[in-house]
């Protein structure tokens, strides 16, 4: 997810799009592989869920949005932006972390 947020912030930076459009782009493609995999396994869609994903996709895509803004090389934007995905998902599925969500949305952690 960390890998397909930044690939897709950077290939939109790439055809000029402004800032909010390409973190969208990045958030959208990350978001898209892990929409097919869940249904590919039958599983229920990790959107539908409370977990940090779209938000994780998000804070990499932005992160590498504002290192570029700061002229920071690709080869140093990319791999400190898929490090901030990477750690804030692995951070979230290691501890437990959740978004609040309506009390219709409990599943079967809580």
């Amino acid at each position: 997810m960390a890998a397909y947020a930044v690939v897709g912030t950077a290939k939109a930076l790439d055809h000029a799009t402004p800032a909010l459009p390409a973190i969208c782009m990045g958030v959208l493609t990350a978001s898209f592989g892990g929409i097919v995999r869940d249904v590919l396994a039958g599983e229920p869609s990790v959107l539908l869920r409370k977990e940090i994903y779209i938000t994780a996709a998000m804070a990499g895509s932005a992160t590498y949005v504002a290192l570029t803004a700061l002229h920071a090389p690709y080869l140093m934007a990319g791999p400190v932006a898929f490090a901030v995905a990477f750690g804030l998902r692995a951070c979230a599925l290691r501890f437990g972390w959740r978004l609040p969500g309506p009390p219709q949305w409990r599943d079967e952690t809580d």
